[in-house]
């Protein structure tokens, strides 16, 4: 059984940093699509960024500069390193997975959509005050 496990989100004040972690077990994968998604209240969930196993990361424009996404494979733990943080930025932050057994896997082009990833976390909650 996956699990997505966040942590790492909290209260920070506008211009602040956060690290958010996903901690992924219960698959032993080779090749892999991970991303982050943030939904604020009211609005629709959003891509942030994502990476894959090759290495290669994309992100939303607006963020990119202040974000940067990274995945430690001995831990098979996700990482987003939030700076600069804006207002604009407080919402739930959700962890996104999809894993191969087999090397070859990569993100879309249409990393950004939901539809992309079969697994989720729970959401850890970011909040920037001005």
């Amino acid at each position: 059984q996956v699990q997505l496990v966040e942590s790492g989100g909290g209260s920070v004040q506008s211009g602040g940093s956060l690290r958010l972690s996903c901690a992924a077990s219960g698959y032993t994968y080779s090749s892999y699509c991970m991303g982050w998604f943030r939904q604020a209240p009211g609005k629709e969930r959003e891509g942030v960024a994502a990476i894959d196993s090759d290495g290669s990361s994309s992100y939303v424009d607006s963020v990119k500069g202040r974000f940067t996404i990274s995945h430690d494979n001995a831990k098979n733990t996700l990482y987003l390193q939030m700076n600069s943080l804006k207002p604009e930025d407080t919402a739930m932050y959700y962890c996104a997975a999809d894993f191969s057994p087999q090397s070859g896997l990569f993100c879309a082009p249409s990393w950004y959509h939901p539809r992309e990833y079969n697994y989720w976390g729970q959401g850890t909650q970011v909040t920037v005050s001005s």
